[in-house]
């Protein structure tokens, strides 16, 4: 569940993609650098963790560390990216709905939690395996149809995970099954 009053699409994006979360190995930021340090993109990345340091070692110039940072600074990064870069196995995942509430597309590996937020070629694209060259497939099919994924709608699906939303259909079940029972 995420408060989607908290994002807001851009303008215009900045011409980065992004990665947000623990700097640990079974968030595969290491994938994510390997990848970005062969296509050469400009790659910002959100988060402090034990693997910062090796990370840090192996990134090329592109790659940009930008440890923690505000809700505020974040909200923005999120609206002026390209695309948010999620190749973990997740059960739900908020970032992605973070990101897709900035009208911004998530890259996701096609797997747990991504396939419940994430609609391949819609709201994102899914890749299949957690390999450098399925990432940077993915990648460059995000480059060759950027202009295909609106903003608006890949707000209005993350809209269906807002906090007011989520509530409302769990008082909606909650009165549906109350009256089911009162019946009997």
């Amino acid at each position: 569940m995420i408060d989607i009053r908290k994002y807001k699409i851009a303008e215009e994006t900045k011409g980065y993609f992004l990665a947000v979360g623990r700097l640990i190995p079974y968030k595969k930021f290491d994938l994510i650098i390997d990848t970005f340090n062969q296509t050469g993109l400009p790659l910002k990345i959100v988060g402090t963790g034990n693997a910062e340091n090796e990370l840090r070692q192996k990134a090329k110039g592109n790659i940009e560390f930008l440890g923690f940072v505000s809700d505020k600074e974040l909200q923005t990064l999120y609206s002026e990216a390209e695309a948010l870069i999620f190749p973990q196995l997740e059960d739900f995942g908020i970032v992605p709905l973070e990101a897709m509430a900035s009208g911004r597309p998530v890259i996701a590996y096609g797997k747990g939690g991504a396939l419940d937020t994430v609609i391949d070629n819609e709201t994102g694209i899914l890749f299949k395996e957690q390999t450098e060259l399925h990432l940077k497939t993915a990648v460059e099919k995000y480059l060759k149809n950027k202009d295909k994924f609106n903003p608006q709608a890949i707000r209005a699906h993350a809209e269906k995970f807002d906090q007011k939303q989520f509530k409302k259909n769990l008082l909606n079940f909650i009165q549906e099954k109350w009256e089911k029972w009162q019946t009997k």
